[in-house]
């Protein structure tokens, strides 16, 4: 717990080095853009191919079946929630949600939190789990933000996103079990290990731009509800159905009760998005993670 509790609140001083950096004008309207790009098309993707350089053999397959199949069926859910919950919405916000349902923050605090509860199979269990909706939120995802004249245009927009790419890769290395050169993998490992700080570092430099007095509205209040309690709440009992190990059950339930995703935040500023909005539900889904991830973990051990 204790380890839990660090990370989140290192991932919080990052942000606040971000909007100190950007209200003493060192990162630029310029610099933040550029920060946004690199993370995007380098860090994202050298950080989804890491997660899928995991050992993958018959030992742990069915383990490893298991889970897989749970995500897909949890990224199934929320985007049919998604595309029904809020059709209401203004466009910019709307996006926002769509994406920040199918999109929780697993990515960045996933693995070490599955760890740090479940121990190392709980690492390589939710590596597994994080393929379903890494693949998701870069193809259905990003096409909640990218806008294209015809279907066409938007399809070759969404496959040759690097983000996507990298999935490609990662699926490709994991299965077959390529070794990599040394020199590669270490380029790789280093770029992803830049990940978590500069995305936070990026929301810092958006969170300056946001009145902290705006920040709580209903429909952030509604959303980080259904993110970080309904949403992991029907993963738990459905899993409770299943003829599944309690470890499965337990890293299944535990990422889908992570906060909205930072790259929410990162690819509303990237693309034209509701930057303001989708940093509010950013910020204080991960607030209110603190307390509810806490619990998720007692329920589940």
């Amino acid at each position: 717990m204790r380890e839990l509790l660090n990370l989140q609140l290192m991932m919080f001083l990052l942000m606040i080095i971000g909007l100190v950096l950007r209200k003493l004008n060192i990162i630029t309207a310029e610099g933040k853009k550029c920060l946004t790009d690199l993370v995007i098309n380098i860090i994202l993707p050298a950080n989804i191919i890491k997660s899928f350089i995991i050992e993958f053999n018959q030992r742990i397959l069915l383990n490893f079946l298991a889970i897989f199949l749970i995500s897909i069926g949890i990224q199934v859910f929320c985007t049919i929630l998604s595309n029904v919950l809020y059709k209401k919405q203004e466009r910019g916000r709307r996006k926002v949600l769509q994406y920040g349902i199918i999109c929780s923050n697993a990515g960045f605090l996933g693995n070490p939190i599955a760890e740090g509860v479940f121990g190392s199979m709980g690492l390589s269990l939710a590596s597994v789990y994080l393929i379903p909706q890494r693949i998701v939120m870069w193809s259905a995802g990003i096409s909640y933000f990218t806008q294209s004249p015809d279907r066409k245009t938007l399809v070759k927009k969404v496959v040759t996103h690097p983000c996507i790419v990298a999935v490609v890769i990662g699926i490709l290395i994991m299965l077959t079990q390529v070794s990599l050169p040394e020199p590669v993998v270490e380029t790789i490992s280093s770029l992803s290990s830049c990940c978590t700080a500069v995305s936070m570092i990026v929301i810092g430099t958006i969170l300056s731009e946001v009145d902290i007095r705006s920040m709580i509205d209903k429909t952030v209040f509604s959303y980080t509800i259904l993110r970080l309690v309904l949403i992991p709440l029907s993963v738990y009992l459905v899993c409770r159905m299943l003829p599944v190990e309690p470890l499965i059950t337990g890293v299944s339930t535990l990422l889908a009760a992570m906060p909205c995703g930072a790259t929410t935040a990162i690819l509303a500023t990237k693309y034209d998005g509701d930057d303001i909005f989708a940093t509010k539900c950013v910020v204080f889904s991960t607030v209110a993670s603190l307390a509810t991830t806490f619990l998720w973990s007692i329920i589940l051990l």
